[in-house]
C-alpha cells in the first residue's frame, strides 16, 4: 500500500513547499473549460495543503502539445477556472526559465496556490528526463502525485518526480483523487463481493486482450458490447456486413470464447445502419441477422434488458468502454441503459466503479454519475489496472509503513 498525504502530519507541512501533479487535461472550447470535473476533483486535496499551511505548486499537462510551447494548449484557462472554484488567488507561471518559475514559487505566501504552463510543453516531460524531474522536485519539499489519469505513464512530471523527490529526502506521497481511485479499483478487483460483473465496451479487442483474459479469471460474467463484439461475432462464423471487425485477431477472440465459456457473454441482437450518421435509417435485428449493407452501431433492446438484469443480480460492476457509437444520439441508447442500469444496482447496495473515459462520460450524459459507487478520472490508467500491469505513477510512491 502507497502512503497517502492524509497520513502525513500537518504540523509538518506549516511553511513547506508542496509540489502537486494534477490531471488538469480537460475539454476546452475557446478560451473557457467546458467539463471542470477533473479540475474538481483536485480540490480536496489543494485544500488539504493549504489549510496545513503549504504553499502548493500545481504541475499538470493539457493535449498533445509534442513538446512544443502551443497556446491552444496552454492552462491559463484553467488557471482561470481554478481560481473561481478555489475561491481564491491562483499564480499562473507562463515562464519556462527556471530562475522565474523559482522566483514565482519563492514568493507564494502560506496556503498560496500556483499553476505552472503545461508539462508538456518541455520534451523532457514525456521523455521521463532526470534533469526536468529534479528542477521540479527542487521546486518543494514534498511530491504529492494526485493524477491518476496518467498514472499509467512513465514521465518526468509523475514517477521521474517521485523518485527525483525522494533522493533529496522529500516524501512522495498520493493525493486524496489518487488514494480513492486506487482504493475503488484495487477493492473490486482484489475482494469483489459476489456476483462479480465486469462490462466491457469500444471497438477494439487487441487494446484490451489484458484486461479480458485478467477479468475472466476473476469475474462471474463479463459482458462485452461496441464494436470489439464484432470481431467475437466473426470469429463465431456469424456475418458482421460492413461493420468494424478487427481481422487478425480472430484467434484471439476465439481462444477467449474458449476460455470465457459461460461467463464471456455477447450480444444477442443489435442495431444496424447504414451510416455512422445522426439521420441514417436503424432497426434493431438479431445477431444472426445482419445485413451485408449494413453496420453495427449499438446492442439492441433484448440485449440491454438481459445486460440491465445481470448487472441487476451483481454486488460488485466495473465497467469500461460504450456499447455502440453513443456520441452519434440514435445510437446511444444501448450505453445510457448501460448507466442507467449500473446506478440502480448501486442503489440497492452494489459497488459500481465506473472506468472513465468513454463510460465516465457516458454516466455524465445518463444523468447518474452521483448514483454510481465512483466514476473514475482516468481511463487508460483503470484499463491497466484492470488489467494487472504496472503504474508507474503509483509504483514509485513511498510505501505506507
Amino acid at each position: 500500500m502507497k502512503k497517502t498525504i492524509s497520513e502525513v502530519d500537518p504540523r509538518s507541512l506549516a511553511g513547506k513547499t508542496a509540489v502537486v501533479r494534477v490531471d488538469f487535461n480537460v475539454p476546452l472550447e475557446g478560451r473557457e473549460v467546458t467539463d471542470d470535473r477533473r479540475i474538481a476533483e483536485s480540490l480536496p486535496t489543494i485544500e488539504l495543503l493549504r489549510g496545513a499551511g503549504a504553499r502548493v505548486v500545481l504541475l499538470s499537462h493539457l493535449g498533445r502539445p509534442d513538446g512544443q510551447a502551443k497556446e491552444e494548449f496552454s492552462l491559463a484557462p484553467v488557471a482561470a477556472r481554478l481560481e473561481e472554484l478555489l475561491k481564491a488567488p491562483v499564480a499562473f507561471v507562463r515562464a519556462p526559465r527556471r530562475a522565474e518559475v523559482q522566483s514565482a514559487v519563492r514568493a507564494l505566501p502560506a496556503g498560496g496556490v500556483a499553476l505552472l504552463e503545461n508539462t508538456r510543453f518541455l520534451a523532457g516531460d514525456e521523455d521521463n528526463d532526470r534533469d526536468l524531474a529534479a528542477f521540479w522536485a527542487s521546486l518543494g519539499d514534498l511530491f504529492v502525485n494526485d493524477a491518476f489519469g496518467v498514472a499509467h505513464r512513465a514521465h518526468a512530471s509523475t514517477s521521474g518526480l517521485a523518485e527525483a523527490m525522494r533522493a533529496k529526502g522529500g516524501q512522495s506521497v498520493a493525493g486524496l483523487l489518487m488514494a480513492r481511485e486506487l482504493r475503488f479499483l484495487e477493492e473490486a478487483l482484489r475482494s469483489p463481493e459476489r456476483p462479480f460483473t465486469a462490462i466491457l465496451g469500444g471497438s477494439k479487442i487487441s487494446s484490451k486482450i489484458g484486461v479480458i483474459s485478467a477479468l475472466l479469471a476473476r469475474v462471474d460474467h463479463l459482458l462485452i458490447g461496441g464494436a470489439m463484439a464484432n470481431t467475437f461475432f466473426r470469429a463465431m462464423g456469424l456475418a458482421t456486413g460492413t461493420s468494424l471487425v478487427e481481422e487478425d485477431s480472430l484467434a484471439v477472440a476465439e481462444k477467449l470464447l474458449g476460455e470465457g465459456e459461460g461467463r464471456l457473454v455477447l450480444p444477442v441482437d443489435c442495431v444496424v445502419a447504414p451510416e455512422l450518421s445522426d439521420g441514417a435509417p436503424s432497426r434493431a435485428v438479431a445477431r444472426e441477422s445482419v445485413p451485408g449493407d449494413m453496420m453495427i452501431v449499438d446492442i439492441g433492446p433484448k440485449t440491454r434488458a438481459a445486460f440491465a438484469e445481470e448487472i441487476g443480480r451483481s454486488r460488485s460492476i466495473v465497467w469500461n468502454g460504450p456499447m455502440g457509437v453513443f456520441e452519434i444520439e440514435p445510437f446511444a441508447a444501448g450505453t445510457i441503459a448501460i448507466a442507467h442500469a449500473v446506478a440502480a444496482a448501486c442503489e440497492r447496495g452494489a459497488l459500481g466503479v465506473i472506468g472513465g473515459g468513454d463510460s465516465g462520460a457516458a454516466v455524465e450524459r445518463a444523468g447518474v454519475a452521483d448514483r454510481v459507487t465512483h466514476v473514475s478520472t482516468g481511463g487508460g490508467a483503470s484499463i491497466k489496472l484492470l488489467a494487472g500491469g504496472r503504474l508507474p505513477g503509483r509504483d514509485s510512491l513511498d510505501d505506507r509503513a
